[in-house]
């Protein structure tokens, strides 16, 4: 049986006045809450749910709304009646923005600069650490109910016997149905949990489809969570992250699905980025002054153009898949009378991903015949060589054609070129084009009228979801928690931003991955790949960065590096460079 999150002991106002000094900030933000959307959303019968959504590896202007040909209706519908940030940022990877995204501070103080790899520095364990609170475990305390499905991956221990005192359920999270591991088959997933019990996708009881698809099994265990919340706590706000795997390789997407797209990429990447350039200028998301980012590879050059083209297709069946899970979860809200007073934000961890997994070569057969496993054997492998579930050899190589779950291949980095359209680079850096996330939030109670389908250009960064979450909710957020000093929040609430006001930023916004570095303040961006000079670039002018700046003005990089140097040597970035693996050439 699931124990109930404790109760609040004092409401809201008093929590805050005994918070301290260090909560002026959601004082403030509560208050500006109020005059802005009314006492109603204020803590108490009407505090909105929150439901969180975040793709994999899905690039800038892959969704329709966001100029891609890709079908998304639901989130396009949640972009025309809500507001798109089209200058939102993430943390480059996948576990470092999701750290971010639960604690509100940098990768690093949260303990995941880089991967699952424990490096030895506070910056780089590859475990949250205990200076940091989630956002689940802040909201808890404040009364919501919370749930996860999806991709956990801010822990490297992932072994059915390891400790899991980082897991969900011991970070905030009341009921988890997802994987703890990042990455693996979409049939047969690895490191499949239900609360902390490692299950196969054949033997779980709770959840029995005809074709287990995890993407499909995500979006129906969350509607599921949705229905039990009617049932046992109707009377509370509940708090959902939802962590899709799609589109992180590899491609693999139910046939139904990638019917759809067949024939729709055989022109190659010169012919869907242009589509995609001119959608995107059409609807206001980039400037048509700037010069795009060239296109990556020729198709002409292509030799096995069908199987190339077949990558993007299962790319696309994949986004479409989850688009479609999104819809059912929204026909659960609006059944449930709750659709109105949940704040909806989605967001990518990264840009597209370059990495070249199972496009050359070929797999070798197994050793010995294998045989069908049975149902109550765990799927332990992520990577190659594996096998289905019933018995067939995974396989990689040009010879193997995507999609289904005998198949583990990547998209590779010209299709991921043509995701990240009109930026350069890819996941791993910190060019846009690896950063770069239109943030879609919705909220039917909350935003005025006369700002619904509007583009906000402020930039905002992953950091910033915990400060607006905690706004949003009257929780407070604290200074100690359970005997240990809690590092203060990093970013702002973007709930100013609804109203079309200005967002109370102090800071730059900073990143680094793998060495790669930058600064955003204002209208300039500093920015460096991993061993090479800083380059500067106007945003406002040229967000595609293919006019370097730092000739010209000087004083800008030394002024914006120094501030990038300081935030570094305090937030546990230092010292760059552990022997961290080599990200794919570009």
């Amino acid at each position: 049986m699931i124990a109930k999150p404790p109760k609040p002991e004092l409401p809201a106002a008093t929590r805050f006045r005994k918070a301290g000094t260090e909560n002026a900030f959601v004082r403030l933000a509560a208050c500006a809450l109020g005059l802005l959307f009314g006492p109603s959303t204020l803590y108490g019968a009407n505090t909105p749910n929150i439901l969180l959504i975040l793709g994999d590896d899905i690039g800038f202007s892959d969704l329709g709304c966001c100029g891609g040909e890709i079908s998304s209706p639901n989130l396009d519908s949640l972009a025309a009646n809500g507001i798109l940030f089209n200058q939102f940022y993430n943390a480059a990877r996948c576990c470092p923005t999701r750290a971010s995204l639960l604690t509100g501070l940098y990768p690093h103080q949260a303990g995941i600069g880089h991967m699952m790899t424990d490096r030895g520095l506070p910056g780089y364990r590859s475990n949250l650490n205990r200076e940091c609170m989630t956002m689940a475990e802040v909201l808890r305390a404040g009364g919501y109910r919370t749930y996860m499905c999806g991709k956990w991956h801010v822990t490297n221990r992932d072994g059915a016997n390891d400790d899991n005192s980082d897991w969900p359920l011991q970070r905030g999270f009341e009921k988890f149905y997802g994987t703890i591991r990042g990455y693996g088959s979409f049939f047969d997933p690895s490191s499949l949990c239900r609360q902390n019990k490692f299950i196969s996708s054949a033997n779980d009881p709770e959840y029995k489809p005809k074709e287990f698809y995890y993407t499909d099994a995500l979006s129906d265990n969350a509607v599921r969570f949705l229905q039990q919340h009617r049932q046992e706590s109707p009377e509370k706000p509940f708090f959902m992250y939802l962590a899709y795997t799609a589109a992180h390789w590899p491609m693999q997407a139910p046939e139904k699905d990638i019917a759809k797209y067949r024939g729709k990429y055989d022109d190659g990447y010169g012919f869907v980025r242009q589509a995609r350039v001119e959608r995107l200028k059409k609807l206001g998301l980039i400037d048509a002054q700037w010069d795009c980012a060239p296109t990556a590879g020729s198709w002409n050059s292509v030799k096995q153009k069908a199987w190339e083209a077949r990558c993007m297709e299962v790319y696309a069946a994949m986004i479409d898949n989850m688009d479609q899970g999104i819809g059912r979860i929204l026909a659960e809200l609006k059944n449930s009378g709750r659709l109105d007073n949940t704040v909806i934000l989605y967001l990518s961890d990264n840009g597209g991903c370059a990495e070249e997994i199972g496009r050359t070569g070929q797999s070798k057969p197994p050793a010995v015949a294998l045989q069908p496993m049975p149902a109550d054997k765990l799927q332990d492998q992520t990577r190659l060589p594996m096998q289905t579930r019933d018995g067939r050899t995974v396989q990689s190589g040009q010879q193997v054609m995507p999609g289904p779950a005998d198949s583990y291949i990547s998209y590779g980095r010209n299709w991921a070129n043509v995701s990240n359209t009109p930026f350069r680079e890819y996941k791993h850096w910190v060019h846009e084009g690896g950063i770069s996330t239109p943030l879609i939030v919705n909220w039917p109670a909350g935003i005025p009228a006369a700002r619904r389908g509007k583009l906000e250009v402020q930039p905002g960064h992953i950091i910033d979801l915990m400060a607006t979450c905690v706004a949003l909710s009257g929780a407070a957020y604290p200074r100690e928690w359970q005997g240990r000093q809690i590092k203060p929040m990093e970013g702002v609430s973007l709930l100013p931003a609804l109203a079309g006001n200005p967002l109370q930023r102090a800071e730059p916004l900073f990143w680094e991955h793998e060495s790669n570095r930058a600064a955003r303040e204002g209208r300039w961006k500093l920015v460096a790949k991993a061993d090479r000079p800083w380059e500067l670039y106007d945003m406002e002018k040229d967000r595609t960065e293919m006019h370097d700046l730092a000739q010209q003005h000087p004083e800008e990089v030394k002024r914006l590096a120094a501030k990038w140097e300081a935030w570094a040597a305090r937030a546990n970035v230092l010292p760059l460079g552990h022997g961290y693996e080599k990200p794919p050439k570009t």
